[in-house]
Parts: structure tokens; C-alpha cells; sequence
């Protein structure tokens, strides 16, 4: 058995049932559905915001697996984008937090909005797939509230994002020999 998240927050959530009793798995359960609540609803919100769709990651991979011709980014600075990605995704690197002003939310040195469209490519109808780092990740938001800004039509955002693709066990792509040191932020 594969040891993912879920599992383990099941098994931790029985250990505490059991050594605690049941009223401490009704405050944990509390807990975490309130915490589900705020996900959900962030995400909610940020995709009525951004006009965009939602896809699961299941899917994205079926698309892969499937040959589907689409755009897949990546919303990763570069040195996140290295330690770990999807193959096929293409690294256009967006911040967590939107200012709406396209220098101010880009990363790695401000690349134009010129640089996107040519990334995203020609067809505004083609399906493009988004995703970051998880759920609560705003990259992908980013990165795809400015797709539809930029006129592109069919764009989806996959907000389980590169966790969610490890997770269920996916293959993934790094960059050897890249420094993989996080910067001083």
C-alpha cells in the first residue's frame, strides 16, 4: 500500500480516536471540515473570479495518457518548476498573490505578456491546463486569470496541482543538477 496523504491522515485520525476517544476525532473532524470549507470556497470564488474552468488531476493525466492536444503550464518560478514537474508542461512562472498588474504578478524577471501568448500559443480556443504546487496555491489562479485576460477562451485550472500528481502516484520530471535551494524570501 502506497503511503499518501489521505492515508496518512486517516491513520493519524484513528491513532487519535483511539488513544484520545471519540471526542477528540469529532474536534479533529471539525477541524478539518472547516479547512475543507476554506479551500473550497477560495477556490470557488477564484474561478468565478478568473472566468476559468476547473479539471481534476486524474484527467489531466488521461489527456496525457490520451495524446490530447492541449497547453499544460506549469505556474512554478523556475526553481520550483526544477524540482519537480509534469512531463510536457511548459514552466511560465506566476506569484501566489494577484496584484492585477502584470509586472507585479509575474515572476523570473518579468517576462511580457508577449512571452505568454507565444507560450499559450496562436489558437485562443485551444484547451490550455494550469497548475502549481496544491490547492491553495495561487499561481495556477494567476497564471490562468491572465490567459483569459490575454483573450484565451478554453483554459482550465488544475488546482491539486503537482502534489496532487505525485500523490496518486504519477511519474514526474526534474531538472539534474539544478541547485534545488530554496531562496531567501
Amino acid at each position: 500500500m502506497q503511503l499518501n496523504f489521505k492515508n496518512a491522515l486517516a491513520a493519524a485520525m484513528f491513532a487519535g480516536m483511539t488513544l484520545v476517544g471519540t471526542s477528540a476525532f469529532a474536534l479533529t473532524s471539525i477541524q478539518m471540515e472547516t479547512d475543507v470549507e476554506m479551500v473550497a470556497l477560495k477556490v470557488a470564488n477564484e474561478t468565478v473570479q478568473g472566468g476559468y474552468k476547473l479539471i481534476k488531476i486524474a484527467d489531466v493525466k488521461a489527456m496525457l495518457d490520451a495524446k490530447e492536444d492541449f497547453v499544460l503550464i506549469d505556474a512554478h518560478p523556475k526553481w520550483e518548476f526544477e524540482m519537480g514537474y509534469i512531463d510536457g508542461a511548459i514552466n511560465f512562472g506566476f506569484q501566489s498573490n494577484m496584484a492585477g498588474v502584470w509586472e507585479k504578478d509575474v515572476a523570473d524577471g518579468a517576462p511580457t505578456q508577449a512571452d505568454y501568448r507565444k507560450v499559450l500559443g496562436p489558437d485562443l480556443n485551444k484547451k490550455i491546463v494550469i497548475y502549481c504546487g496544491f490547492t491553495k496555491c495561487g499561481r495556477s489562479h494567476n497564471a490562468a486569470v491572465w490567459a483569459k485576460k490575454l483573450g484565451y477562451t478554453n483554459v482550465y485550472r488544475a488546482p491539486g496541482g503537482i502534489t496532487v500528481w505525485k500523490d496518486q502516484g504519477h511519474p514526474y520530471k526534474v531538472v539534474p543538477n539544478a541547485n534545488h535551494v530554496y531562496p531567501n524570501k
